[in-house]
């Protein structure tokens, strides 16, 4: 017969040991089920500071004028009006400055990212002395603020004769854009292998073969994903539109922004809010085209293949 003494020296007691690795496991367990909760509360504040301005200026836009000067600010228009967008649309030239700022863009797109696909090919797939430096070059001038530039572009457009037109514009757009073209393209250049070209040469491809029919396709989301930044940063320009351009005609959007806030009328909150939604509107419409190269041109450069 088992007594209660047997049955009490029979049952093993948890080693202080044990107790605490069991202690410190549940902790982590619920360490990691907190951490999910914390990531996502924090990608929502981020999200919310993020997308605020963006739901002030919409908001704003359908504001009348006296909601827009409140001291007291609203949430939601108490007022919705249309106003805003029907002075903004009747501005003069607004086509005009549409139009303007399209070809400049695109022009300053399409070159930037032809010399930089070029540029990278070079660097990245020929050996020669001075690689590495250049490379070192291009990230320092891209480093330098635009500003800095506008001085030494202005005297050198101007003694060239290239102010007041489109074609000194896209230059000078192409020099702010460029340096940053090449530096984000050669990552994608690094993660196409090398014996992909090999297997093309040994088949019997030339150079210019090799180079439209096989590092093109590969690197063509980086391509993508590039010219959107470049579209970006180039459509958003003001101060170098303002001081390359005198005529009022050859104006960017950018500029004809700027209209709504004189010295001697004030500013315009509303009319200014509204034209800068319809400023906004092209460059969603753009990134909504390309989203889908913008996503595998991402991963594409951050995997070697």
């Amino acid at each position: 017969m088992t007594t209660d003494a047997d049955t009490r020296q029979s049952t093993p007691v948890a080693s202080g040991s044990d107790r605490g690795r069991t202690g410190s496991g549940s902790t982590l367990r619920a360490r990691r089920r907190r951490r999910p909760v914390v990531t996502n509360v924090l990608a929502v504040l981020f999200c919310a500071v993020w997308v605020f301005p963006i739901y002030w200026m919409v908001n704003t836009a359908f504001k009348p004028a006296g909601e827009t000067t409140s001291l007291t600010p609203s949430w939601l228009p108490l007022n919705p009006t249309l106003d805003n967008f029907r002075q903004a649309l009747d501005s003069s030239n607004l086509l005009r400055y549409f139009a303007n700022s399209a070809i400049v863009v695109l022009g300053a797109v399409a070159v930037s990212i032809a010399l930089g696909f070029l540029a990278c090919a070079a660097l990245t797939r020929f050996r020669f002395v001075g690689r590495r430096q250049i490379f070192v070059a291009i990230l320092f001038v891209q480093m330098i603020p635009s500003g800095a530039l506008l001085i030494p572009l202005f005297l050198s457009f101007q003694s060239l004769g290239l102010l007041n037109n489109y074609i000194g514009l896209i230059l000078a757009y192409v020099a702010t854009v460029l340096p940053f073209t090449i530096w984000t393209l050669r990552g994608f250049f690094i993660g196409i292998p090398v014996e992909l070209e090999e297997a093309a040469r040994i088949d019997g491809a030339t150079d210019f073969q090799v180079l439209r029919k096989v590092l093109l396709p590969l690197v063509m989301p980086g391509l993508i994903s590039t010219s959107v930044f470049a579209f970006i940063t180039a459509w958003n320009d003001y101060i170098i539109a303002y001081v390359m351009l005198k005529d009022q005609d050859n104006y960017t959007l950018p500029v004809w922004l700027a209209s709504f806030s004189t010295a001697t009328q004030g500013t315009d909150y509303g009319a200014l809010m509204a034209a800068s939604v319809l400023f906004s509107v092209p460059v969603i419409i753009f990134f909504l085209v390309v989203q889908r190269g913008l996503v595998a041109g991402m991963t594409a450069g951050a995997v070697k293949g």
